[in-house]
């Protein structure tokens, strides 16, 4: 009798256990496509951005190219400065863009773990801040040219 009553208690023990992790599976799956979700928000925010930036990239190059004019204009102008905060702001422009780029070639959209959709949702928050930064440089610096 005692050793049918312990199969009992372990079967019933099982049972619950496997009803749990399967419960646990489901929420785990909801919060998958939550965080799939909300990277690709962020992503859909932040990507019509890029063709301001390579407009951005253009526009530099023509004042970089033209900073002997400019300087004609504006004798005050410290064309040496001018060309570091260019270029600078330039390469940001372009890291902000390869940024895009490499996570939107690396993103797996239909991998199944939590921790990797985790990691590519603070990626493309990281990314977000990224191009946030740039964009407000660039309204400051260009607003000067």
């Amino acid at each position: 009798m005692y050793m049918k009553n312990l199969a009992y208690l372990l079967l019933a023990g099982s049972a619950f256990a496997i009803s749990c992790q399967n419960s646990g599976d489901q929420k785990k799956g909801g919060d998958i496509e939550t965080i799939k979700k909300e990277a690709i928000a962020i992503h859909d925010e932040i990507m019509p951005q890029i063709s301001t930036f390579d407009k951005n990239t253009v526009r530099i190059d023509s004042i970089l190219t033209n900073i002997a004019a400019l300087k004609a204009k504006n004798t005050a102008l410290d064309t040496a400065a001018a060309r570091t905060e260019l270029s600078a702001l330039k390469s940001k422009l372009e890291q902000a863009t390869g940024s895009m780029e490499d996570w939107m070639m690396g993103y797996a959209v239909d991998s199944a773990s939590v921790e990797y959709q985790q990691k590519e949702l603070d990626k493309v928050n990281t990314m977000k801040k990224l191009f946030t930064d740039v964009s407000a440089e660039s309204k400051t610096i260009l607003g000067k040219y």
